[in-house]
């Protein structure tokens, strides 16, 4: 089953995450099949902290991609109210 999650980045208490589609089986790190964006939690301004492909994490989930509680709250968060 293919999900949609987050992959860590960056240095030691600077975390940085890129949002994959990837096999619900491979490790954290490792193989995925495609980079939808990324997460700066981090980051100062609130427009600064997601960049997603609107059009890519829609596709994924479209073909029946489950998406994490975590990056389903960070998505959620970021859209405008």
């Amino acid at each position: 089953m293919v999900k949609i999650r987050l992959q860590r980045m960056g240095a030691k208490k600077r975390p940085q995450y890129m949002i994959v589609a990837t096999n619900e089986t491979a490790c954290r790190d490792g193989k995925f099949f495609e980079k939808l964006g990324y997460y700066y939690p981090k980051a100062e301004k609130a427009t600064d902290k997601l960049k997603l492909e609107a059009d890519k994490y829609q596709a994924w989930i479209a073909k029946g991609a489950q998406v994490s509680t975590t990056v389903e709250q960070v998505v959620k968060a970021a859209q405008p109210k």
